[in-house]
């Protein structure tokens, strides 16, 4: 569109009515309003798609490394044998000088 085009010229040329180029614009203004007023930039939907289809990827993959983790962590837990500390050993003797 350039300016001095007239809004039936480039309906015509959309194939599309004066009134939803008009409804078009009107969404436009009032999203780009509230996005001011939010303070936050405005993104096409192609864009947040995007973004949303990477967020899943990286949720996906952060439990894959949960679940090695905890499969992991429970590998250790058999392989390492447990410390048995028995309380009798723990308590200092008093004769040898180390209270």
């Amino acid at each position: 569109m350039q300016p001095g085009m007239s809004v039936s010229f480039v309906a015509r040329q959309a194939g599309v009515s004066p009134s939803q180029l008009f409804a078009w614009k009107r969404r436009m203004l009032e999203g780009g309003h509230a996005a001011v007023q939010a303070d936050e930039d405005v993104v096409g939907t192609s864009r947040v798609r995007d973004l949303e289809k990477r967020v899943r990827d990286l949720e996906r993959l952060l439990g894959r490394k949960t679940m090695e983790n905890e499969i992991l962590k429970e590998a250790l837990d058999v392989v390492r044998p447990k410390k048995r500390t028995s309380p009798l050993l723990s308590w200092s003797d008093p004769t040898d000088g180390s209270r």
